[in-house]
């Protein structure tokens, strides 16, 4: 017979001491969709507000193949022997037919994984849009409480919508890689105005030239795009992951865009920004859930997508019939 989860309180507690164990536990009870976990969320998560103090939150997309996490790795490794506690929250990409999802990071970041000043949490984006899981901001104030002072969330990759995991870090990469053809194929240009750095990965051996090559094409393209992040700018970087070459670079270029945003003010802007998106996503969340949790509106919106699929109403009268809820008009 399983042992009984332990309460809240006690998984509270041991996320403040820093144990990894009661950290996942607390996520797990976040990212459930059960509403006998939600009041137990709400405490974990309202508890461990205002304990972030000094944490680096990054965030770094890419295209298929560009080596997210083997850069994560390594450069997570690098962050540890740097004495910082490092957070990794990779999403993994849920299918849309079986609902699964693959959920492997551990197993492709080992080493950092074994690390003990390392915590790595995949999780199912659930279809959530934005490239991110559903509670990931969540996870995010989780692992600070906990005292992790650098919180990387790793995204599926999913296009322009990354604009959702922009919102909710300090610092957004890019991560590219060359060799592919036209350098600016594969990404928007949405994605790259978005981002605080470039960086092309797999620099090395044969493929060195080439990456160096991409490196200044990205350079010259990031000179006439308008900086997201006032009075930053964004610079392209190479680096290798395997060979570790260029990773100290970054670390470098990451804590100067925070010492410069610190000094003008801009640090504490962007986080109360992000504590407003973080609102603003969960009001809009709690009104959808609420509007459908309706038993009849949930037939009304069945009778509704039948009509607007036989193609007897257009769909956006069927929407302001839902609205309105007067779905039982003429058909």
């Amino acid at each position: 017979m399983p042992r009984a989860a332990p309460p809240p309180e006690r998984i509270l507690e041991g996320v403040r001491q820093g144990d990894r164990v009661m950290l996942a536990r607390a996520i797990t009870l976040v990212e459930s969709r059960r509403r006998e976990h939600r009041e137990s969320a709400r405490l974990l998560v309202r508890e461990s507000l205002g304990r972030c103090g000094e944490t680096l939150r990054i965030g770094i997309t890419g295209v298929p193949g560009a080596g997210k996490s083997t850069f994560i790795e390594s450069f997570g490794l690098l962050l540890c022997e740097a004495g910082h506690r490092v957070a990794v929250l990779a999403v993994d990409p849920t299918s849309g037919r079986s609902g699964g999802s693959i959920l492997g990071d551990k197993t492709r970041m080992e080493e950092l994984a074994r690390h003990p000043s390392a915590f790595i949490r995949p999780s199912p984006s659930g279809g959530a849009l934005g490239g991110v899981a559903a509670r990931t901001r969540e996870s995010v104030t989780l692992c600070e409480a906990a005292g992790f002072d650098v919180v990387i969330v790793e995204t599926v990759g999913v296009g322009q919508s990354e604009i959702a995991v922009r919102g909710m870090v300090d610092f957004f990469l890019l991560l590219q890689i060359a060799g592919a053809g036209d350098e600016l194929q594969g990404i928007k240009k949405g994605i790259i105005e978005m981002a605080d750095a470039i960086v092309v990965n797999k620099a090395d051996g044969s493929n060195l030239a080439a990456a160096q090559r991409a490196r200044v094409e990205y350079a010259r393209v990031l000179h006439y795009l308008q900086p997201f992040t006032r009075g930053w700018s964004p610079p392209a970087m190479a680096c290798s992951s395997i060979e570790g070459t260029g990773l100290e670079e970054i670390r470098e270029m990451i804590m100067r865009f925070r010492e410069e945003l610190a000094r003008e003010g801009e640090w504490e802007a962007r986080r109360r920004r992000q504590e407003l998106d973080w609102f603003s996503s969960l009001a809009r969340e709690a009104v959808l859930s609420r509007f459908f949790d309706d038993a009849d509106r949930r037939a009304q919106l069945r009778k509704l997508e039948s009509e607007v699929e036989s193609g007897r109403l257009p769909a956006m009268e069927a929407v302001e019939r839902l609205l309105a809820g007067a779905g039982d008009g003429p058909g």
